[in-house]
């Protein structure tokens, strides 16, 4: 049996979340209401950004499916599942429609999308990568660079805090590990692991992405969940930011871009340093892969 050794820093998932507990008032019947309301505004924001997650992620699964599969909801099986799932989420069926478009290369108008990387420096050094398809090159480049300004950051050279690596996540069905390692390996993995849903994780190279996928789905029947090449941030580059930084400036443009919609994925060196889980969350739901994310 081949070795594998780790190279990759693996996804972490992010746990949340404990509840505000700073007092505003100082009297104890103030304090209790305060706290009461506190508690209600903090787990209100965490569900809605939880929820948005749940959608964007929904949405890029419909994605990968249209393009593995085809568009044909008729024909295509996961496609028709994963369109139920976000249906029952409340995604809107243009964003629904869209995703499946994004699938063939297309925009919901029908016209061909083109993909652009951009480079982002918050400083003094978290770093960002945005992977953007888009219909109209000019718009999106003057709306992100718009975002990206306002936010304090600048459109700048980033990638080297990143390695570019393929990403293959398979449901763990009836399969574990040592009965698909053989198969992965002939087919390209250079790591494999389980993730905390207890999912089948494979790293690769880029161009061995796509080879892995039909490789094992044809030879185990394994169920891709989730499939692409991704920036997954060098462990060296690690940033740490805590309360003192730039948290709220940083926080609004982060969603702004993650809620862009031709910005298909945001990676980023950032670490959580001392911040609370409510300030983590506000990071943690809008970036796709992180040091800590």
């Amino acid at each position: 049996m081949a070795t594998i050794v780790r190279g990759i820093r693996p996804l972490q998932r992010l746990s949340l979340c404990a509840q505000c507990r700073r007092p505003f008032f100082s009297g104890r019947t103030q304090q209790s209401g305060h706290n009461k309301w506190s508690k209600i505004r903090h787990d209100k924001a965490v569900k809605d950004g939880q929820k948005a997650k749940v959608r964007s992620e929904l949405a890029k699964l419909i994605t990968l499916y249209s393009k593995l599969y085809g568009a044909d909801i008729n024909q295509n099986p996961q496609l028709a599942t994963a369109v139920t799932l976000a249906k029952k989420q409340q995604l809107p069926k243009d964003k629904i429609e869209g995703a499946i478009a994004r699938g063939q290369g297309r925009s919901l108008a029908g016209k061909i999308l083109e993909s652009i990387t951009f480079e982002v420096i918050s400083p003094p050094n978290v770093a960002l990568i945005l992977d953007v398809e888009t219909d109209n090159r000019n718009r999106a480049i003057a709306e992100i660079k718009d975002i990206v300004s306002t936010g304090g950051a600048a459109v700048s050279g980033s990638k080297f805090y990143f390695t570019r690596v393929g990403r293959v996540v398979f449901e763990k069905g009836e399969n574990d590990i040592d009965d698909i390692m053989d198969d992965a390996i002939e087919a390209g993995a250079e790591d494999i692991e389980s993730d905390a849903d207890r999912d089948i994780v494979i790293w690769t190279q880029p161009t061995l992405t796509s080879q892995i996928c039909e490789a094992l789905t044809s030879k185990r029947g394994l169920k891709v969940k989730s499939s692409g090449i991704i920036w997954n941030p060098n462990p060296e580059s690690e940033a740490k930011v805590d309360s003192s930084w730039k948290l709220p400036q940083f926080t609004k443009m982060l969603t702004a871009l993650s809620e862009y919609p031709d910005v298909q994925a945001v990676y980023s060196n950032i670490s959580r340093g001392n911040l609370s889980d409510e300030e983590w969350a506000g990071i943690a739901n809008n970036v796709d892969v992180g040091i800590d994310i």
